[in-house]
């Protein structure tokens, strides 16, 4: 099992990483167009607030009541019943889905000033951010049909998934960035508004990704036609189900809105500072950790349907030091390179050296919460697995209100590096709170031997952090270099880190037998 595990992890994660290697280039080209000025504060908005609802309606709440279900239909070896429950799940949720996409169409307006509240208050009073809200309105209408493609996009890759086919789902993203870079290109230097060119490629990336699944659907036999099924058995179960696990997945995203309401009152820049240092911490968090929880759900779903407690702990385990084998030096090097990292990615057209200062200052604070969010994505399945969406609804909306808390006190003293800072506090809380529910019902518990293999790799980690404090230039130095000299230093340190670090977990001891749990 172990084997299978991590031949799929690496699937995913080599799927993952092309994608999130043309994210990077996408926010370089994105930096390099608008920097972090009002247009790009309006329209890393209007690109927030779809997403939020993708995370709900699709990757999130959906597919952790889709995968469980849909696995013990295919266990159940009935291929019949299996297309008749994704063809009265599709079409229950593409109704839905439909309603909210022109709703949200119809009203940006009011979306915008829900959650762009600090705009919408300069424009009823015509302050000096009023033409923000006019933007954000008119983005909103464009990137808004980005959620009922993406929905379809998730529901088509979950199957694909449960069916043990990763690589399509895992790459499929990539042409959402390539559909913005080519706009960012070919279509912005044409407009008076650029950022409307670049709404145009979150659209046209969502249409083809749906388009570009279907043919894998077909080929597996599961490509069926829709149909309203609000009262099949299957969907009751799916919505039962989804309905604790909404509020669950919508803890993160509505902190996330939150940061967006308290930033619209903030400095100019303060979302894009934000967005840059988020989109840092997505990479690893994406390249790891989603993609070890995309493969550990269908099979602690197949060890729930078996009823084997032991092999289910076994694959908890396996996750969990996959995590931290990989997120720890991930967090490390993310902290002490921060601000080269951000210099050669960013620096350069409208992106200014004041703009790598703020932006790094939001990425050490998001950076020091990186493992607890890739614990979240790991432990959480270790609920949705056992059909037990309620439980993890309890411990999000501790840590939605904990964020909040912390939100409007650091906030008030930081300003938007409090808000990154909370966010971070929050995830702990978080997976604080899955593991010891795990903990308490027996389902999981860590054991003496994955204790001792994180203390080693916690040594590991604090020798590669050292070896990279002390080999780091002077921040005068790398402003004076050229852009080459950059990126040759920083592939250097990155290529140092990653050596020091394999050298020191392998004088600590720590072997290929040691990430073998789940066998």
């Amino acid at each position: 099992m172990s084997k299978r595990l991590l031949r799929s992890g690496l699937i995913v994660s080599t799927m993952t990483l092309v994608s999130r290697v043309l994210g990077l280039v996408r926010d370089v080209v994105v930096a390099n167009l608008m920097g972090a000025g009002a247009a790009a504060d309006v329209f890393f908005f209007a690109n927030k607030i779809p997403n939020f609802l993708r995370r709900l309606f699709a990757e999130g709440a959906f597919s952790q009541a889709f995968v469980p279900v849909l696995t013990e239909y295919h266990a159940s070896g009935e291929m019949d019943r299996t297309r008749q429950l994704i063809a009265r799940a599709s079409g229950t949720l593409g109704v839905i889905v439909s309603i909210v996409t022109l709703l949200g169409i119809l009203g940006s307006g009011v979306v915008t000033a829900l959650f762009g509240a600090g705009w919408f208050l300069d424009w009823l009073n015509d302050g000096p951010s009023a033409p923000k809200f006019e933007l954000a309105s008119l983005l909103l209408k464009i990137t808004f049909p980005y959620l009922w493609f993406i929905t379809f996009v998730a529901l088509s890759g979950a199957i694909l998934n449960t069916l043990g086919k990763f690589a399509v789902s895992s790459f499929t993203p990539v042409f959402l960035n390539v559909a913005i870079i080519a706009c960012a290109w070919f279509v912005s230097p044409n407009l008076s508004q650029p950022e409307i060119g670049l709404a145009l490629g979150v659209f046209l990336g969502g249409l083809i990704q749906f388009l570009f699944q279907l043919p894998f659907l077909y080929k597996e036999g599961m490509l069926v036609k829709p149909k309203w099924g609000w009262h099949d058995p299957g969907v009751v179960k799916i919505r039962t189900l989804m309905i604790p696990a909404l509020f669950g997945v919508s803890v993160s995203q509505i902190n996330l809105l939150f940061d967006t309401f308290i930033a619209s009152f903030l400095a100019t820049g303060s979302i894009s500072w934000l967005y840059y240092s988020d989109r840092l911490l997505e990479f690893p968090l994406g390249l790891f950790g989603i993609a070890i929880a995309t493969v550990i759900l269908p099979a602690l779903s197949r060890k729930h349907v078996d009823q084997s407690p032991e092999q289910f702990a076994h694959t908890m385990d396996w996750g969990v030091r996959m995590v931290l084998l990989l997120g720890l030096p991930a967090m490390l090097g993310l902290m002490v390179l921060a601000k080269p990292m951000l210099m050669v990615l960013f620096m350069r057209g409208e992106f200014s050296p004041n703009d790598v200062q703020q932006a790094s200052m939001s990425l050490l604070a998001y950076a020091s919460g990186l493992l607890n969010f890739m614990l979240i994505k790991v432990l959480a399945p270790g609920y949705y697995a056992r059909q037990d969406t309620k439980t993890p609804v309890k411990f999000g909306i501790i840590a939605m209100v904990t964020n909040m808390v912390f939100n409007a006190i650091f906030a008030y003293f930081y300003g938007y590096v409090g808000l990154a800072m909370a966010t971070a506090l929050s995830a702990l809380v978080n997976a604080a709170l899955l593991y010891r529910g795990l903990h308490i019902t027996g389902v999981y518990r860590v054991t003496a031997e994955t204790l001792w293999f994180v203390i080693r790799l916690a040594i590991a980690g604090a020798v590669m952090a050292g070896a990279l404090l002390w080999l780091l230039p002077g921040m005068t130095v790398w402003l004076e270099w050229s852009f080459l000299n950059r990126a040759m230093w920083l592939a250097g340190l990155i290529g140092a880190g990653a050596s020091v670090y394999l050298v020191a977990v392998m004088l600590m001891g720590i072997r290929p037998r040691h990430l073998r749990a789940a066998s």
